[in-house]
């Protein structure tokens, strides 16, 4: 018999159409933690996974993050039957004589983020957790989620963790000082730009925590504030505009863009769709809100996301840790539950009573400026064209904010072996060696600008070496130029999108001079070599596995040659569609004169780079 990794996926085999549908996936993704509770229900410990934090807060954070599903479903009248399990968790986990005490806090911790859940569960259901207690659980409750406000919170996303709190305060009658909830709004303010776009924090990144964070938690306090408050209309304006943009980061199968950090979240990225119902922004129409949300759902049906005993795992389309932040216990994964935030809705609210819509997309590329990206919708998938972000203090930062390319169906890879340049994939990203054996990749820009659907990037892989990179869409090709200036020679490795590869070598591949691709059973992946001095070398590289997000074996088209010293032009055509999609001939080289002369004209040019200093 076969083993089939979806099947142990607790969202396999549930068609997602319904409200009730979605119920039951909640249950599913549930159940498989209830034999991981500890004896007094404070902690839920699902593996030896360790993240930089103590292992008491990744109990913590197993135990709390259901709640973003729970909650939401009791306050909508779903029928629950484990409450007391958190009821007592709550209770023992803040009792400093209990035994299982979630311990003190001295500094700014991992404890102060899962709070925010427990805080949004007293705003929300305090008859579930709160009301049935003792005075002393009451006041253990009481005093530790206050002793929290003696530290800073993290000056980013973090800060609505304080403003859940002390929502969850206000509404059990907790008397506290809101100076600094006051203070954390404003700050929380001084992160948004503009058309709906906020950074997280003060370092200029971009990425999912703009939906899943600051406009989740946004939408979560307009609709809890209290009536007049002029907080919540704000957060509605920003949101209803995000929403014309970052509908282009998914594609018309539910796939999102795979991007940047966090990605264990997994269908987190969906959160936005269920937030914006759940504060009534009819941002687009119901059906196409609906549609989002309910596709996005069912795209993460069918990937191998869990282990066996139905756990969700550590990874983004399949278990793998080759991905995961240094902040990533094994209960991290179930921050995925903010998606069942409209479960809080009853089945006669719009949201729910829409029939879906189609997202709509055509194939005109998409330029959205605060991220620096242009979008280029396909069948079933969305590329984004990317001028880079500051990707500092992330494991595999360049990977996952450098790459020029993004993909929601083909995803990215993350490089496993830095000695190890003949095996890398590089898809999205051109490599250069001057040894054969290091290499470097963009990491950071010197400068980052979009004009039109154009994007130009220069970089400095070495402090001699520079490089310019312009990326123009072109259909469902799109063309990479870089001009790469050099004191010695090097070597250069660029690669195309990664697809799956079969376990038995059934794929077709072609390797020849100026062209490289790779044929599956469902994917197409090339890339053409439009270079106006001499071709490169195609490869069709065999990546090491569990390197690529989406599939653990995949193929990326490559083109290899050497750079001499001086001044070296690189064009290349790059393409992946499913089989069936005609991606047509590869386009031609651009004129480079045009391209930096569309730069160098007067009020074209907007640095993506600098938008965060800029706003």
């Amino acid at each position: 018999m076969t083993y089939d990794p979806t099947t142990a996926n607790p969202l396999n085999g549930n068609p997602l159409k319904t409200r009730g549908d979605v119920e039951q996936a909640l249950h599913a993704l549930f159940n498989p933690l209830l034999p991981f509770f500890s004896e007094g229900r404070a902690r839920v410990r699902l593996s030896g996974n360790a993240a930089h934090f103590d292992r008491i807060a990744a109990d913590v954070e197993g135990f709390a993050r259901p709640l973003w599903g729970l909650t939401p479903y009791a306050a909508g009248g779903g029928s629950f039957d484990y409450w007391d399990y958190f009821r007592d968790g709550i209770a023992n986990g803040m009792d400093p004589d209990h035994p299982e005490f979630w311990g003190t806090v001295e500094r700014t911790d991992q404890r102060m983020v899962e709070m925010a859940a427990i805080g949004f569960t007293l705003r929300m259901v305090p008859e579930k957790v709160w009301d049935p207690l003792s005075g002393k659980a009451k006041d253990n409750i009481a005093t530790y989620l206050k002793s929290l406000r003696r530290y800073a919170y993290a000056n980013n996303n973090w800060k609505f963790f304080r403003i859940l709190v002390d929502m969850g305060l206000t509404r059990v009658g907790v008397d506290f000082d809101r100076t600094l909830t006051e203070q954390y709004l404003e700050e929380l303010d001084g992160f948004y730009l503009r058309d709906g776009w906020y950074r997280d924090g003060n370092v200029r990144r971009i990425d999912h925590y703009i939906p899943f964070a600051m406009h989740f938690y946004g939408l979560i306090y307009a609709k809890l504030a209290e009536p007049g408050d002029p907080r919540a209309d704000a957060y509605r304006e920003r949101a209803a505009l995000f929403a014309k943009d970052i509908r282009h980061w998914f594609d018309d199968d539910g796939g999102t863009l795979a991007f940047g950090r966090s990605l264990t979240y997994r269908f987190a990225c969906g959160g936005f769709w269920g937030a914006l119902a759940f504060a009534d922004v009819e941002a687009l129409p119901w059906g196409e809100i609906k549609g989002h949300f309910m596709r996005h759902l069912r795209w993460w049906s069918r990937h191998p996301i869990a282990d066996r005993d139905g756990v969700l795992s550590i990874g983004y389309g399949y278990p793998n840790l080759f991905m995961s932040e240094s902040y990533n216990s094994a209960g991290s994964p179930y921050w995925a539950l903010k998606a069942f935030l409209p479960l809080a809705l009853g089945a006669d609210h719009p949201f729910w009573r829409a029939e879906e819509a189609e997202a709509g997309f055509d194939g005109a590329p998409v330029p959205l400026r605060h991220p620096g990206m242009v979008m280029q919708h396909q069948k079933g998938n969305v590329v984004a064209l990317s001028s880079g972000q500051q990707n500092h203090q992330m494991r595999h930062g360049a990977e996952k904010y450098a790459k020029f390319v993004y993909s929601s169906r083909y995803g990215f890879s993350v490089e496993v072996d830095e000695r190890g340049y003949e095996r890398g994939a590089f898809d999205g990203m051109l490599a250069l060696s001057d040894d054969r054996r290091h290499y470097r990749v963009r990491e950071d820009n010197e400068v980052a600008q979009i004009a039109g659907n154009t994007l130009f990037a220069r970089w400095k892989p070495w402090d001699d070496v520079t490089v310019e990179t312009w990326l123009v869409p072109a259909g469902d090709w799109h063309v990479r130029v870089h001009r790469i200036e050099t004191p010695r020679a090097l070597h250069a490795t660029e690669g195309g999108f990664a697809i799956a590869r079969a376990d038995l070598e059934a794929d077709q591949c072609e390797e020849a001079d100026g062209v490289a691709r790779a044929q599956s059973e469902t994917d197409l992946s090339q890339m053409v070599d439009i270079s106006p001095e001499g071709k490169r070398q195609g490869r069709a590289q065999r990546a090491l596995p569990n390197t690529n997000l989406i599939v653990a074996k995949t193929l990326v088209p490559q083109l290899l040659g050497d750079i001499p010293a001086g001044t070296t032009v690189l064009a290349t055509a790059v393409s992946a569609t499913v089989n069936g999609v005609d991606p047509g001939e590869a386009p031609a080289m651009p004129d480079l004169g045009e391209l930096e002369a569309l730069f160098r004209r007067e009020g074209v040019t907007v640095s993506a780079i600098d938008i965060a200093e800029r706003y």
